[in-house]
């Protein structure tokens, strides 16, 4: 299967092939992986989500799947790149991991059939889709800041083409500990019906990636952690988390909260402890 990365190659951002351990630039330069300086593999113009989609996510939750997926959105300004740093800010506590498939149009796709996305689709990558949950009080609709914020997007290492996503393992790493282990197979809607579903209102430009959901076991990260997430087939996207070097401002905005609603999401959804949870000691 191809493989495609964007990288920085003697001050420019350069797409490149995967030779073996090394990457080839079309003008014949080549670098070895791992002395390359990575960035995301894809420009996109929007980055969607869907909220819920693994099983094992909504039976940890206890919940129940609705009729059709629903969605987020997070901003461009969150991408980042495979081996960057992700900022948790001064001052903020709850920053979960949540392994991912990204899928990545490569066609501009509107009002099309979940049988036809798959000729939209260029290829897919490895995310994580970070949730700084401090801000889930006041951004629980919108999850702007939850999932927006900045460095909360990374992508990589590289954008695969003619992968397919049935049937394939998907895990998260801590510190090279497993953490979650989930596969494509339990996703309640696959990525030719969230494309189709976007579509039917919002264009879809080449580039423009879709975030397609992760299962059980998000848990929070702490800076010093090396989060890595490996789907089969499409590679390992490592990053590290670091401390933001200034506090959230004081004087402006709603500020980081641990209520019950950030702990029980953060730690993984024991919703059943709301408004009950025993003191921290």
């Amino acid at each position: 299967m191809p493989e495609y990365r964007r990288i920085l190659l003697d001050g420019a951002a350069v797409q490149v092939t995967v030779d073996g351990e090394e990457l080839v630039a079309g003008d014949g330069r080549r670098v070895k992986t791992q002395d390359a300086q990575h960035l995301p593999p894809v420009v996109p113009s929007k980055v969607i989500a869907v909220h819920l989609n693994h099983r094992s996510r909504v039976d940890e939750f206890g919940i129940e799947l609705p009729d059709t997926p629903t969605y987020f959105h997070k901003p461009t300004s969150a991408l980042n790149s495979h081996r960057g740093a992700i900022v948790r800010p001064e001052g903020c506590k709850w920053l979960n991991y949540e392994g991912e498939v990204a899928i990545v149009i490569g066609r501009t796709a509107r009002n099309i059939s979940p049988a036809e996305a798959g000729e939209y689709i260029a290829g897919y990558t490895v995310a994580n889709d970070y949730g700084l949950h401090d801000f889930r009080d006041t951004d629980a609709g919108s999850m702007l800041r939850v999932k927006g914020s900045d460095t909360l997007c990374p992508l990589g290492p590289g954008l695969v083409t003619d992968w397919d996503f049935r049937g394939k393992s998907l895990r998260t790493y801590v510190n090279g500990k497993v953490v979650q282990d989930g596969t494509t197979d339990e996703m309640q809607w696959d990525m030719h019906y969230l494309v189709a579903d976007i579509a039917r209102t919002i264009t879809l430009y080449p580039g423009d990636v879709l975030l397609s959901g992760t299962p059980a076991n998000s848990r929070p990260v702490q800076p010093g952690d090396v989060v890595e997430v490996e789907v089969e087939g499409l590679g390992r996207l490592t990053n590290h988390i670091v401390t933001g070097p200034t506090l959230i401002r004081g004087d402006v905005g709603a500020q980081p909260t641990e209520s019950e609603e950030v702990l029980s999401t953060a730690l993984g959804g024991d919703w059943e402890f709301r408004g009950i949870r025993p003191p921290k000691r």
